[in-house]
């Protein structure tokens, strides 16, 4: 994509009277005042420029509307047909989400700010939970861990119940994703152990196999919205801090019943999500490694024309992460990831470490400039290895922007419309309404974006009337779009299922 922008050139003129000066004299006493014509003139311009300036709220609103309606259109360029309604089976588990403001939570519970900010793989006191919330809220990255102590976990649980506004929703990675998915239109197979009561409150296109359990896992979700204050800390953007005490989860004790149902429900995407809730949980030895090489050999038993996506997640246990790049990961197709797992990934890749925190608004460039090394390490190493399915479609989802990869020529179908798609659910998550409200809203990427980090690359406008951009790179194909921040969060927990999920349903 070449763009050539050309400077409008304007030639000055010199308007002269017929005189050469002209002026009016107005006596006061032995004073003289003298006007010029030219400098009323000048005055009565510069005034009337001031009258007549568009409001710059106007503006911003108009703006933001084009961009709006410009999305909607590209949304609806993909439709699904109500006659072959895709076919979804996503794995494993659900829970039930506490909802609360996590300052005013941790307020009750007497929980002082720590002038420690400390990262902890999992949380076993109060000390490591203010040390931790300290370590994320500044910045406003996203986090979960699992608490070892049941008494601290259940005296939360019980705070959090007595906080006005609380909101109990449903949870878990694959049941949000379920949910999205089965209200974008798509027939839903579900592997998670459920009450009965949470299996009632699911829509009816999700068919739910696993085990019946009296009460479901409780996830505490601790949302701050940007510009929040705890102690000397201050947010600088909206997000969550997640804990839980599951150990229903873990164990993937839906997989078996899920793989039998798998057989007869013929999907046309099978989505693995969820596996954070094996992060630093108390396993026995071997244990976790068997059920993921269980899970290994349910994808491989799948269609090869059926694709496989895996969901990221907010990941610290090393070894868990290596036992999935080596016996999840590569049976995946697609990955979706935010700006926090993305570096993440990578850096295991590399060979490197965890990296617990990274730039929570990084630049498109860099964004981009990451994916295109994660498509390439992944593929190399499958390529080399002689197993694995190729790496054809990747999607980022960051706060200012969505941005998707996809392999020309593989299975996955309307780029353009899936990443507008998933740019409009980001607000409609967020901010807790199918309809967009431009009055909630904002643009916070920039007027043009870099599409490298490399020196001499091009940079690509934000164009109002076509927010999407796409274009063609090696192999593959890459689209960016903006998203219309949300700007009255009512609930960031979820955000990137319901992003991810939407933006597979228009590719499949």
């Amino acid at each position: 994509m070449h763009i050539e922008i050309h400077p409008i050139s304007t030639a000055k003129h010199k308007i002269e009277p017929a005189s050469s000066k002209l002026a009016m004299a107005v006596e006061f006493g032995n004073s003289a005042v003298v006007i010029k014509y030219g400098t009323v003139l000048s005055f009565v311009m510069v005034l009337l420029a001031y009258w007549l300036r568009p409001p710059v709220r106007d503006t911003l609103d108009g703006r933001l509307d084009t961009v709006l309606s410009s999305l909607l259109r590209a949304e609806r360029k993909a439709g699904l047909s109500d006659f072959a309604r895709p076919r979804v089976a996503i794995g494993f588990g659900g829970c039930v989400d506490i909802i609360v403001d996590g300052v005013t939570l941790l307020n009750k519970v007497g929980l002082e700010p720590s002038s420690q900010p400390l990262h902890h793989d999992y949380i076993e006191n109060a000390e490591q939970l203010a040390q931790s919330f300290a370590y994320f809220f500044p910045p406003g990255a996203a986090s979960e861990r699992f608490v070892m102590n049941d008494t601290l976990f259940s005296q939360l649980v019980e705070a959090s119940r007595e906080l006005p506004g609380n909101r109990w929703s449903l949870g878990g990675n694959a049941a949000v994703m379920a949910s999205r998915m089965a209200l974008e239109g798509c027939e839903v197979l579900l592997g998670a152990d459920f009450s009965p009561e949470l299996t009632d409150v699911l829509p009816q296109q999700i068919t739910v196999v696993g085990n019946v359990v009296e009460e479901p896992d409780i996830h505490l979700i601790l949302e701050y919205p940007s510009g929040a204050t705890w102690g000397q800390y201050t947010s600088k953007r909206a997000n969550r801090f997640i804990v839980h005490s599951d150990d229903h989860n873990p164990y993937l004790a839906s997989m078996e019943a899920f793989e039998r149902k798998l057989k007869d429900f013929h999907p046309d995407l099978l989505v693995v999500g969820g596996m954070q809730m094996m992060d630093n949980f108390p396993f026995r030895k071997g244990e976790r490694e068997a059920l993921l090489d269980r899970l290994a050999q349910l994808l491989d038993s799948s269609s090869p024309g059926m694709g496989v996506h895996f969901e990221m997640a907010s990941f610290v246990d090393e070894g868990l992460l290596s036992e999935l790049l080596r016996l999840v990961l590569p049976r995946a197709d697609s990955l979706g990831m935010n700006e926090q797992e993305l570096p993440n990934l990578l850096s295991l890749l590399r060979g490197g470490s965890v990296t617990l925190l990274s730039d929570p608004n990084p630049r498109v460039a860099t964004v981009l400039d990451q994916m295109r090394e994660l498509y390439r390490l992944v593929n190399r190493q499958r390529r080399d290895s002689g197993s694995g399915r190729p790496l054809t479609r990747v999607h980022v989802h960051t706060l200012a922007f969505q941005a998707i990869i996809v392999t020309r020529g593989s299975q996955w179908k309307n780029t353009m419309s899936a990443t507008a798609k998933a740019s409009l659910t980001a607000n409609r998550h967020v901010c807790g309404s199918p309809d967009i409200n431009l009055s909630k809203a904002k643009l916070i990427l920039d007027e043009s974006f870099s599409v490298s980090r490399r020196e001499g690359s091009q940079r690509i406008p934000l164009q109002e009337t076509r927010p999407v951009s796409c274009w063609h790179e090696d192999d593959y194909e890459v689209c960016v779009a903006p998203v219309l921040v949300c700007t009255e969060v009512y609930q960031t927990a979820g955000g990137g299922d319901n992003i991810s999920a939407a933006g597979l349903v228009l590719q499949i």
